[in-house]
C-alpha cells in the first residue's frame, strides 16, 4: 500500500528554520516526482516546491524562493523541505504527494498524499 508520512513539523519563531521531511513506502520510489504544498485556514492549498524523480527539476514559486530548498535522498526514500527565514505567513498544514516522474503546477494532478503536518511560525 501506497504510503507518505510527513514529519518535522512544530512551532518557531520568524527568522527561524524548520525541515520536514516525507518518507515513503509502498511504491517505485524513483519514478515518482514529489511536492510539498501548504494550506492555511480560510486560504487555498498552494504548491510550495516540487522535486522530479530523477532530482534534476525543482520548482520553487517566488513566494518562497531563496528560502525554501528541497531535495530527495533516494537511499532513504525520503524528501526533505529545508525552510529557512520563516514568516508568520508560512504557518499552515505541510503537506507532500507523489504523481509519476515530472512536477504539475496544480495538486489536482498529485496521485497520493500524506495527512500533513502542522507548521507555525509565531513569537
Amino acid at each position: 500500500q501506497l504510503q507518505l508520512v510527513e514529519s518535522g513539523g512544530g512551532l518557531v519563531q520568524p527568522g527561524g528554520s524548520l525541515r520536514l521531511s516525507c518518507a515513503a513506502s509502498g511504491f517505485t520510489w524513483d519514478a515518482y516526482a514529489i511536492g510539498w504544498f501548504r494550506q492555511a485556514p480560510g486560504k487555498e492549498r498552494e504548491g510550495v516546491s516540487c522535486i522530479s524523480s530523477d532530482g534534476y527539476e525543482t520548482n520553487i514559486p517566488d513566494s518562497v524562493k531563496g528560502r525554501f530548498t528541497i531535495s530527495r535522498d533516494n537511499a532513504k526514500r525520503t524528501v526533505y523541505l529545508q525552510m529557512d527565514s520563516l514568516k508568520p505567513e508560512d504557518t499552515a498544514v505541510y503537506y507532500c504527494a507523489a504523481r509519476t516522474r515530472f512536477c504539475a503546477a496544480t495538486s489536482d494532478y498529485y496521485n497520493f498524499w500524506g495527512r500533513g503536518t502542522q507548521v507555525t511560525v509565531s513569537s
